[in-house]
């Protein structure tokens, strides 16, 4: 019983580059699971992963533990054999009457499994259900029970996909920050769920500090990819003045997701450390200010809709000089949510007086995980020192 053609090695190969063993638990297949117990009615149910010598659980009920030995699995055979598996009594079974899961713990009587595959076909694990007693399935069941194992099948490689543009996205996040001589920098951007809809940007060109930052409406994989585009479309051509830069910006997205209905909101900035100049464009965002030494706050707004609606409007720049003490502050509508709401830039400014720049952007990702933000929270924070 077996297939003589397997290939054992392609599908270890498979699953170590899915990197789904050993991964945290997940939401979306638990539910799977928990369903499929009460569908079939059944003890134990299991989202199993066939590794080199183990079987390891992604989901289970009613097994005791995320991993098995490998030999002997009921699994194992359904995943070298490609197909549903159906064992109605293992006990009479001439294939399964000895092994070790029917004759020791948990006595397997009836065990019902199909194969999961990775995104080059390989099959490399199971969605399986099992009993103590012995069972029948009819062929409504058998269909029901591959259909479940489709839609678990989608979710572990959605979960694949969807780790690996995390990891893509965090990439393109800000490593540090550039030393500019007489200014501190502090920024970070935590998601509400695991890909942002939010972008932050800088780097220096030229002797200047470009600063960005976008917020893009809603969540998930699409304002991620919108927010990947505009980071990149912000950096291309540096030499462009911002409202050049942004303009450009706004073209793109209207030619890309002008029918989509979701739009932008930016800050595009310029530092001129030698003069202490910050020069600005506000695409929407009105999430931009200057706290001053002496703790006024002056909101930076310049006229401009949001990215990405269609309006063909010019943009304008305006600029600010900083002050000794004075820090130019930007953040995303996220930190709104975490803030005191009957004094907010009070709370800001007593943050940043008592932990300065560094400290104040630390805080503001504690509170984000604390009180669980429901949106993505982005700040950043360029202090004149001197």
């Amino acid at each position: 019983m077996g297939d003589s053609l397997f290939d054992d090695d392609r599908r270890q190969r498979a699953i170590e580059a899915l990197g789904i063993l050993d991964s945290r638990p997940d939401e979306r297949v638990d539910r799977v699971t928990r369903l499929a117990q009460e569908l079939f009615d059944v003890p134990m149910v299991s989202v199993t992963l066939i590794d080199r010598d183990r079987q390891w659980r992604k989901s289970q009920i009613g097994l005791g533990g995320n991993e098995a030995p490998r030999e002997g699995a009921f699994c194992d055979l359904t995943v070298r054999t490609g197909d549903t598996l159906i064992v109605e009594d293992a006990s009479v079974d001439d294939y399964f009457a000895d092994n070790p899961f029917v004759v020791g713990d948990p006595h397997l009587r009836f065990y019902a499994g199909h194969p999961l595959q990775a995104p080059g076909g390989e099959h490399v694990g199971t969605l399986c259900i099992l009993d103590t007693q012995p069972r029948t399935l009819d062929a409504r069941d058998i269909e029901l029970l591959r259909e479940m194992a489709a839609w678990v099948q989608k979710e572990l490689m959605a979960e694949d996909d969807l780790d690996l543009a995390t990891v893509v996205q965090r990439a393109l996040l800000p490593d540090g920050s550039p030393e500019v001589p007489g200014y501190t920098l502090a920024g970070a951007a935590i998601a509400s769920g695991q890909l942002m809809g939010d972008m932050y940007d800088w780097y220096l060109h030229d002797g200047k500090l470009r600063v960005s930052l976008a917020d893009v409406m809603g969540k998930g994989t699409g304002p991620a990819i919108i927010a990947a585009s505009v980071r990149a479309a912000l950096r291309t051509a540096p030499d462009r003045d911002l409202a050049a830069a942004v303009s450009e910006v706004d073209r793109l997205l209207e030619n890309d997701i002008g029918r989509s209905g979701i739009f932008v909101t930016a800050v595009h900035a310029e530092l001129d450390p030698a003069t202490r100049t910050l020069s600005w464009v506000d695409a929407g965002h009105s999430l931009a200010f200057v706290l001053r030494a002496s703790g006024e706050w002056r909101p930076l707004r310049s006229t401009g809709l949001p990215l990405g609606m269609g309006f063909d409007m010019e943009r304008s720049v305006t600029t600010v000089q900083l002050e000794p003490g004075d820090a130019f502050l930007c953040c995303s509508d996220g930190l709104l949510d975490i803030l005191d709401p009957d004094d907010p830039f009070g709370h800001v400014s007593r943050v940043v007086g008592d932990q300065g720049p560094a400290g104040a952007v630390l805080e503001a990702l504690r509170l984000a995980e604390e009180r669980k933000a429901p949106d993505d929270v982005t700040v950043l924070m360029v202090r004149r020192d001197r």
